[in-house]
């Protein structure tokens, strides 16, 4: 199982080391990561392997959600059924 991870705020300093750790907390591995930096706005999506979570997929979501709020970013997990369902023709 997978899930997509897309953060948007201000650029600053550890945002990606940030958001790695709380992930790592969660045993979710990261597969892929994308990020740019435009006009001074950050913009990252992560694809995470969630298939070994040590706590619930909502503890994760959670998780980064609080972390965004301390940092000042919008932080939003999505299962990949969901992002799936979203994104089918």
């Amino acid at each position: 199982m997978k899930a997509v991870v897309t953060v948007v705020g201000r650029d600053a300093v550890g945002i990606l080391a940030k958001v790695s750790a709380v992930c790592a907390e969660h045993n979710a591995n990261i597969l892929d990561v994308s990020q740019a930096v435009l006009s001074e706005m950050f913009s990252m999506v992560m694809v995470l392997e969630i298939s070994d979570l040590t706590k619930d997929f909502s503890a994760l979501q959670d998780d980064l959600g609080a972390l965004g709020e301390r940092i000042g970013m919008k932080i939003h997990t999505m299962h990949e059924d969901i992002f799936n369902a979203m994104h089918h023709i």
